[in-house]
């Protein structure tokens, strides 16, 4: 009779975690990345230090810094920080426009290690924009950004067909509207030496008054070189020089046509 033996049962010991390659690379990990993670958040040698402002004319350098600084702050884990890794130059931007109207660009630019290098642009005022007696300063764009009183010696553009009130930093006007207003302008002053004082803007005309009082119709949506082609033509052959100051108005808007009107 066969006997059988069993191997003995051999207990396998658990191998200690501190002899596992992998937990000391963790904990390696765990140290580089908590150790960049300081460096980029808490290091003073990346906290904000230095604001330069360049481009103000106007607006205050002092009060554009002070804005941004109330900007740079973050908080991690209850822990304040102006790391420059961490600055919202998205945020710190729209704030500086939104809090001075006057500037139509902003850029900032990260310097390392701790400076912020803000260039800042402003609207340039080319004319007064008017609902009843309230104006403000308008720019190449067609956007208001400052109140400003009535006797502004600017173009003075009256708003007649709107009857909300507008923001700042809002566009009034049309880019292409108010290009036409000042090519009617430079062209009624160069070529006819009629020199414009106001412009009433309605939905669909454009009311020029001239400093003598009497008022001139265009059609802005129509070819204007065609209507200051009639409007030279009646003032030459039809208008004496010394009546000029006796018209009411001159229509430019329809056809071949350009029907005037002297004052009863």
């Amino acid at each position: 009779m066969k006997k059988y033996f069993r191997k003995p049962y051999k207990i396998k010991r658990k191998k200690s975690i501190f002899k596992n390659r992998f937990f000391w690379l963790g904990i390696l990990v765990l140290f580089v990345f908590t150790g960049i993670f300081y460096l980029v958040c808490f290091c003073s040698f990346f906290q904000v230090e230095k604001i330069f402002v360049s481009g103000e004319k106007k607006v205050s350098k002092e009060k554009i810094k002070i804005k941004i600084e109330q900007g740079l702050e973050n908080k991690i884990l209850f822990l304040k920080t102006k790391s420059i890794f961490l600055v919202n130059l998205n945020k710190i931007r729209e704030d500086i426009l939104n809090n001075f109207p006057r500037l139509g660009e902003v850029e900032i630019k990260r310097v390392f290690p701790d400076v912020l290098n803000i260039v800042v642009v402003e609207r340039l005022s080319l004319a007064k924009w008017c609902q009843e007696e309230q104006c403000f300063l308008l720019d190449n764009e067609g956007v208001i950004f400052e109140e400003t009183p009535l006797e502004t010696d600017l173009i003075k553009i009256v708003d007649k067909k709107n009857t909300v009130s507008f923001a700042l930093r809002e566009r009034v006007i049309e880019k292409d509207y108010f290009e036409t207003i000042f090519k009617i302008k430079n062209k009624l002053l160069d070529e006819l030496k009629i020199e414009a004082k106001e412009f009433i803007v309605f939905t669909e005309h454009l009311n020029i008054k001239t400093t003598e009082g009497w008022e001139i119709y265009f059609n802005p949506k129509g070819n204007i070189d065609w209507q200051l082609t009639k409007l030279k033509a009646v003032l030459e052959e039809e208008i004496p020089l010394e009546k000029t100051k006796d018209l009411e108005h001159i229509d430019l808007r329809f056809g071949n046509f350009a029907p005037y009107k002297y004052r009863d």
